[in-house]
């Protein structure tokens, strides 16, 4: 995919893809590695170009009744249920997932998010901002970019990603509600930090942090490591979220339990593929 396709979807002044090393990459560069050491998250704001903003929603809007609408009861690592942990253990914590997810292969090839996914200059300019050699997309079919669709009235629980690297980008903002929350580094690839999980499930604020997102804002943060959700949505408009899912190691598929919980089918890929991590932590 060349720089005239990307020219027409990024705001390349701000954001030049196809010149790594240069002043104004490296800026942006540079102050993402800052604010992800500091806070774990930040925002690349307008990657996508203002005029494209309604083109964005338009899309999103028609691929969102594909999602997968089934209400669950889940828990933050949408594991399955175990009565023999023990009764404190964040994993006995019921949470009710009313949001909906659609697959990668229901959205078509020509939308915006599909051709940002896969671009070899925005992926080094992630790669860059989480300082990794290299992102790779996703083995998974399904997971590796999905849209995001929560209703007026529903929310998206606490959870931790199955993917190190998290980036979303908004298209559709809602009227009110639909706050990202998150808990930056409340685990790590050696520690599941049970007791800090836990409480902030019964209700402890002191970990978490905001961000104010508006449509064609970039969203970085690490997501298997940092608890987050949406809050309820108000007001008669859905939040739509494009969510580019990455990792620094190729092969990583989704476990056909999760893969079922959010879309409502598997493909034969997670049955016969075993997920690659970093790590020994739920999922």
């Amino acid at each position: 995919m060349g720089s005239d396709v990307i020219d027409g979807v990024v705001r390349t002044d701000r954001y030049p893809l196809d010149e790594p090393g240069s002043p104004a990459w490296s800026a942006v560069v540079d102050r993402a590695r800052r604010e992800l050491r500091a806070v774990g998250a930040t925002v690349l704001r307008d990657v996508v170009r203002p005029d494209l903003a309604e083109r964005l929603r338009a899309e999103s809007d028609a691929v969102a009744p594909a999602a997968h609408t089934a209400t669950a009861q889940v828990n933050v690592y949408n594991t399955d249920p175990d009565p023999t942990l023990p009764a404190r253990h964040p994993a006995r914590v019921a949470l009710t997932r009313r949001n909906a997810f659609v697959a990668r292969d229901r959205i078509p090839a020509d939308h915006l998010v599909q051709r940002l996914y896969e671009h070899p200059g925005f992926r080094a300019l992630l790669a860059a901002c989480f300082e990794l050699d290299e992102v790779h997309p996703l083995a998974d079919p399904y997971s590796g970019l999905t849209l995001n669709v929560v209703a007026p009235g529903d929310d998206h629980p606490w959870h931790f990603d199955t993917n190190e690297i998290a980036v979303s980008l908004l298209t559709r903002e809602p009227e009110a509600g639909g706050t990202f929350e998150y808990c930056p580094g409340i685990r790590a690839p050696s520690e599941e930090n049970l007791a800090g999980v836990r409480a902030v499930l019964d209700g402890d604020c002191g970990p978490v942090r905001s961000l104010a997102l508006r449509p064609g804002d970039l969203q970085l943060f690490r997501g298997r490591f940092a608890l987050h959700r949406v809050t309820p949505v108000a007001g008669a408009s859905p939040r739509h979220t494009a969510i580019f899912a990455y990792s620094d190691r190729p092969g990583v598929v989704g476990s056909p339990a999760r893969t079922r919980q959010l879309f409502g089918r598997v493909d034969p890929l997670h049955l016969a593929a075993a997920s690659v991590r970093s790590d020994t932590l739920l999922d």
